[in-house]
């Protein structure tokens, strides 16, 4: 399965939009006429949906004395990288999928300060069951022994 994702660009009304919406995708295979994918995120993770090619019709003006009609996947496409990769460079829009707690020192920092601000950086984050209190959080890796002088 390819590693990177598709973020959708679906109408709400399509069969297959309230599984796969706000969730990535990872490519099965390409066809000629749909797209065989698998939901990666959320609670249908694992699910197989498939996308087909389907009509869209720019605008309605009469600006043209035609009408522009083709057929496309519905799917936009989005990249990754991992946090390590991402060190030292600034992202305009940053989405971190924190699927578990982070597990190296720094890691969390360095994933939260790519992007160019706050409101552009976006984070998912599983609900832990193991903080003892309710909410959605994570934790920040420190190690102690190398903050310490001997």
């Amino acid at each position: 399965m390819h590693s990177d994702r598709l973020k959708q660009s679906f109408n709400r009304h399509s069969p297959w939009a309230h599984r796969a919406e706000s969730g990535g995708l990872g490519v099965r295979r390409f066809q000629h006429n749909v797209i065989d994918a698998e939901i990666a995120i959320g609670q249908h993770t694992g699910k197989r949906v498939f996308l087909p090619r389907i009509p869209l019709c720019p605008s309605e003006d009469d600006m043209f004395p035609f009408k522009l009609k083709r057929k496309q996947f519905p799917i936009q496409l989005s990249f990754s990288m991992t946090i390590n990769k991402a060190q030292g460079q600034t992202i305009p829009h940053v989405g971190v999928y924190l699927p578990n707690s982070v597990f190296s020192h720094g890691q969390l920092y360095v994933a939260l300060s790519r992007g160019i601000s706050r409101e552009n950086t976006k984070v998912l984050v599983h609900p832990a069951k193991d903080f003892g209190r309710e909410g959605v959080y994570t934790s920040n890796v420190v190690f102690r022994e190398v903050l310490h002088d001997e």
